[in-house]
């Protein structure tokens, strides 16, 4: 038996609803994962079930007994202890609650090296002297230890309402939307994104705060009404939730993204993580749930409390009519142009699609999913249907109030957009909306250039599959590296993987170039002389302060899509306006 790790979960996690310890350990000889990402049902793993004991390794059921009595005899509760099981081969976890950190800590230590000395667990065994001393020394150990409580906000403590947001895309620009409905409508609001925390759209402190110290740092301020905390699925494995139950729990959608990654591996597998945050929502609060993504849609069945399930479709059929004919449930669909909500027998209208700016007039389909997610849990705070439209049509992709999110720029005849896509569904998303200027269904006006790369710790079939979708949608594809994102790849392996998927869709390499920045990828690919229209869609993770920075110094100029819509995509024209 092998320790892979013993991680503390300061709160909800795809364990359990608290804060656990987390003991990972292999049995048996050393394997890899090797699978489909979406398995068949006889092929899932449930991360969180209890595996019943006769199921245990003898390993396992050692391991568990010593847990049990150490946590016993030291004052660290005595139920709890959880066998689950892992799709990594030979991994076990065992998890149980915890009441003083570095205490449990080293009870798990502990029952890991008894373990592995083979001493018995059972109180009247009779141990050699050694394994006496060995003991000895473990159970020192833990007296010693101090016992620092879990971090996480009980609901006693907490005075904020809370809005907790995650998925693989979308989940950035639904936080920062519904903070814009909110602040417009007058409420103090606190948030936490990827790109920092913020006070009404201001920003705080920049860097990532997706994880429990964001939401700590806005739960603990008394100068706001509510919180809106992005919630991402690298804080709900390797910290947890930092706080009990929120009011309103939105999952946008569960797509290929950092997989993996502290072992999972499968689609239903990052489900179930992301899941977290909706299981966690109060019974009288909203679990908001995209109605178009099975994996999603299928959460309903384990939260506690009322759905609003949002699609794109107008809601007639499925998923959504069962929830809004079940007479507790809600449905954000898109009927006749407009964003509408259902309830009961009740349908009320919330702003025509052609008003949203985020949503370029329908082109950005994923924005009108992410428009209706926004609008489900603004609704769920409390915000009224006038206070939801306003924010909404106020809301530009801009790269103040969403920065690198569908930031369109134009220079000459050439449009720029810069987009954080950084896997396969965002890029399909992006060149939704590339095509749809370039002039779609009518007939290209102008051929795209896709600027591709991505993190290196994506897995190969991630990062040839943004290639591939790339090279079988634009005219051209480029390779920029993002360097300080190797994260255990070389330079080689990253550019070799997404070559391969450049060639996996027909399109020669000998021609696709490969420049060592963002910066310099863009300005070479603007560099053209001729000025001809082009749409140049860069992935921007690295250098986006800088990328704003070149196109100012080249000329480009920001896109004010609510204003420049139709000379934007000339063939909007075309529809009528109404109200």
């Amino acid at each position: 038996m092998r320790q892979v790790e013993i991680r503390l979960l300061e709160g909800p996690n795809v364990y359990r609803l608290e804060p656990v310890v987390k003991v990972e350990v292999a049995v048996g000889r050393r394997r890899t994962w090797y699978g489909q990402r979406a398995p068949g049902r006889h092929a899932l793993v449930h991360l969180g079930v209890d595996v019943p004991r006769r199921d245990w390794p003898a390993q396992i059921d050692a391991l568990v007994d010593w847990i049990r009595r150490l946590r016993v005899d030291h004052d660290e509760g005595r139920a709890g202890v959880v066998v689950h099981r892992s799709s990594d081969p030979g991994h076990w976890i065992v998890t149980f609650p915890w009441v003083g950190a570095e205490r449990a800590h080293t009870i798990a230590e502990a029952a890991l090296a008894l373990t592995d000395r083979d001493v018995s667990p059972a109180r009247r065994a009779r141990l050699t002297g050694a394994q006496e001393r060995h003991l000895e020394r473990w159970t020192d150990r833990i007296k010693g230890s101090r016992t620092t409580p879990p971090a996480w906000i009980r609901d006693a403590d907490r005075r904020l309402p809370v809005v907790s947001i995650t998925g693989t895309n979308g989940k950035s620009t639904v936080t920062r939307l519904v903070t814009h409905i909110l602040v417009c409508a007058g409420r103090r609001v606190g948030t936490t994104t990827s790109d920092g925390v913020l006070v009404n759209e201001r920003m705080v402190d920049a860097g990532d705060w997706t994880g429990p110290a964001g939401a700590w740092q806005i739960l603990g301020r008394s100068d706001l009404d509510l919180a809106v905390l992005e919630t991402a699925r690298g804080g709900l494995v390797l910290r947890g939730m930092g706080y009990e139950t929120n009011e309103v729990g939105v999952v946008t959608n569960v797509s290929s993204d950092h997989l993996d990654l502290q072992g999972i591996h499968t689609l239903p597998e990052l489900a179930e993580v992301k899941s977290t945050v909706v299981r966690v929502t109060k019974p009288d609060g909203w679990a908001v749930l995209n109605g178009d993504d099975p994996l999603v849609a299928a959460m309903a069945r384990r939260v506690r409390a009322r759905v609003a399930l949002f699609t794109i479709g107008n809601g007639e059929t499925g998923a959504v009519r069962r929830v809004v004919d079940g007479g507790d449930g809600r449905g954000y669909v898109v009927r006749d142009g407009w964003l509408v909500e259902l309830e009961g027998d009740e349908t009320r209208q919330i702003v025509e699609v052609g008003r949203v700016p985020i949503t370029i007039g329908g082109l950005a389909r994923h924005n009108v999913a992410n428009a209706l997610a926004a609008s489900a849990a603004a609704r769920g705070l409390g915000a009224t249907i006038e206070e939801v439209r306003d924010g909404l049509i106020d809301f530009r992709p801009t790269t103040d109030r969403s920065p690198g999110r569908l930031n369109l720029y134009r220079l000459g005849a050439r449009i720029v957009i810069v987009d954080f896509a950084h896997n396969e569904a965002g890029v399909s998303a992006i060149l939704d909306v590339a095509e749809g200027i370039a002039g779609g269904a009518a007939g290209r006006a102008a051929p795209i250039t896709m600027i591709v790369g991505t993190a290196g710790d994506r897995p190969d079939d991630t990062l040839r599959g943004i290639a591939k979708i790339a090279a079988t949608r634009a005219q051209r594809v480029a390779i920029k590296e993002t360097q300080k994102y190797l994260r255990g790849r070389s330079r080689e392996s990253i550019v070799g993987e997404l070559m391969a998927g450049i060639r996996a869709a027909g399109m020669p390499t000998t021609d696709v170039p490969v420049y060592e920045s963002e910066t310099a990828a863009l300005r070479a690919e603007l560099a053209d002389a001729t000025g001809k229209p082009r749409i140049v869609v860069l992935l921007c993770h690295e250098e986006r302060d800088e990328v704003f920075a070149l196109l100012k110094s080249l000329g480009a100029k920001p896109i004010d899509v609510a204003t420049e819509l139709t000379s934007l995509v000339p063939r909007l024209q075309e529809r009528p306006h109404r109200g």
